[in-house]
């Protein structure tokens, strides 16, 4: 299933139009692009450990050396690669779509979003003295947008300035979203402008509350409910941007059972649902982005989104949107699964590590027992 999904939406006569259309400032003079993306999936997959191996098992039909290779991933713009992650979401969608294989939505009536930082660490491709100081360079930050009914990553925003703050990238992210759309966020984005410019686009969101945010308290704090892991508390407050904007907001008030593992019992969450959403509703929302960030991290881990010695922030930030891509492969098939299987079964039951760990042994082996020309079909 893998295999076909990529066949059907990346195979290489498709993907070499797409980036003729679509690169700025085209570096495949050596090398098709579909031929870098070739070998590049071999790594994300883990089928390959590095480029390296992957260059040396496919010399014969990649024709060029390894340092063309290295060139030509080195000039792979962030705007390609991020491209390339939408791509893939817009292609994948209708499928999933079209099997009813989607979740159901946390809010009915809007379509939910949810932001997620990431940094690629120092890469092997630095003097010795530089790789284990703390004031190490990084090649990359990313933030990236999942959309949980599709359980795929829809949007990608890479920075090659690995050192940028998180919230820097926000302003881009806001820039494609949409009147209704529901953001879930980590309080690195909960600053008041973010928050007022969230509120003058109609979008609406629900995010840790960063402390020290000014709010001034409309209405008293009173219990609304309980959750799963304790209970929650809410009131109205309103924050006040520079500019005299004010949205009003309710504060979700947290309380757990049991300690998280930095100690904490309690936290707080702004949020603009609107009213006939009970604050538990509220409350298991955000509790919702700690799972699916969860599992979005597990699978970058378990596709080699991270590699190593690709120490140029372009070729970093390539692999690690390569990485996206896989991951929104993936959803295609537990898409397929949840149709037949049901999406409780699926969620509890289904390993991703296994998952992962299938598709790495069986797809060299399924490669050279099935012949290219046999998946022309897809």
């Amino acid at each position: 299933m893998v295999r076909a999904a990529l066949e059907r939406v990346l195979g290489a006569d498709r993907l070499d139009l797409w980036y003729e259309r679509t690169a700025q400032k085209p570096s495949t003079r050596d090398l098709l692009f579909s031929s870098v993306y070739d070998l590049m999936h071999h790594v994300v997959f883990c089928v390959q450990p590095s480029v390296r191996a992957a260059s040396q098992a496919h010399h014969t039909d990649v024709g060029t050396s390894l340092v063309s290779v290295s060139n030509t991933l080195n000039g792979i713009e962030t705007h390609t690669a991020a491209e390339l992650v939408r791509y893939s979401a817009r292609a994948f969608a209708p499928l999933i779509q079209h099997m009813g294989g989607a979740r159901a939505p946390g809010l009915e009536g809007y379509r939910i979003k949810i932001v997620e930082g990431n940094c690629l660490a120092a890469r092997e491709h630095r003097m010795q003295a530089l790789r284990e100081a703390t004031g190490r360079a990084w090649p990359g930050t990313s933030l990236g947008v999942s959309e949980p009914a599709l359980g795929a990553v829809t949007d990608v925003f890479p920075c090659e300035k690995g050192h940028a703050p998180e919230r820097s990238l926000f302003g881009a992210v806001l820039d494609t979203g949409e009147a209704g759309d529901r953001w879930i966020e980590d309080r690195n984005f909960c600053p008041r402008a973010l928050l007022c410019e969230i509120d003058k686009r109609g979008a609406f969101c629900v995010t840790r509350a960063q402390q020290g945010v000014p709010c001034e308290i409309v209405t008293p704090l009173r219990s609304s409910g309980r959750t799963p892991t304790g209970h929650v508390a809410q009131q109205r407050v309103c924050v006040v941007e520079a500019h005299g904007h004010t949205p009003l907001l309710r504060r979700l008030r947290l309380t757990w059972h049991e300690a998280t593992r930095d100690g904490a019992t309690r936290l707080h969450i702004l949020t603009h649902v609107p009213r006939q959403v009970a604050a538990p509703q509220g409350a298991e929302l955000y509790r919702k982005r700690w799972t699916l960030a969860t599992a979005l991290k597990h699978l970058e881990a378990y596709f080699h989104s991270d590699i190593n010695p690709l120490g140029y922030p372009k070729a970093a930030l390539f692999g690690f949107c390569l990485a996206l891509v896989a991951s929104n492969v993936l959803a295609v098939v537990l898409a397929a699964w949840r149709r037949v299987h049901g999406e409780e079964m699926v969620d509890e039951e289904v390993a991703l590590y296994s998952i992962a760990n299938d598709i790495t042994t069986t797809y060299h082996g399924m490669m050279i027992a099935i012949p290219e020309p046999a998946w022309d079909v897809f």
